[in-house]
């Protein structure tokens, strides 16, 4: 009966770290301006595999915390070009871009985007 317990233990302790494992947070440079722009790529990136997602427009950084094993940051970035914001591995669509709101629009005259 002792042997069960401590087989139970080792099981549950093993589940509990491949289940935190995979849960990962990068910070992503995300270019935008204003509120509506954090209010448009916050609620984008919700997602199941998305355990949360927060952009500052004063840095530009979007700090997203989600599951590795079922998205990969590559993704996530080509869902925030997706919404018209450029990330270092992904450009929005021109035509994308150009349905934001004139206060969303950044610059995006050949200026590099890099990850933090």
């Amino acid at each position: 009966m002792k042997s069960l317990k401590m087989i139970a233990v080792v099981a549950f302790t093993m589940l509990g770290t491949v289940a935190f494992a995979q849960t990962k947070t990068d910070k992503i440079k995300v270019l935008g301006n204003c509120g509506m722009c954090k209010k448009r790529i916050e609620t984008g990136l919700k997602d199941a595999a998305i355990t949360s997602a927060a952009w500052d427009k004063d840095n530009k950084f979007l700090t997203v915390s989600y599951d590795s094993s079922k998205i990969t940051n590559a993704a996530i970035q080509q869902k925030i070009a997706g919404l018209g914001h450029d990330t270092d591995k992904a450009k929005a669509k021109n035509e994308v871009y150009a349905q934001l709101p004139s206060c969303c629009k950044y610059d995006r005259t050949g200026k590099t985007v890099k990850a933090h």
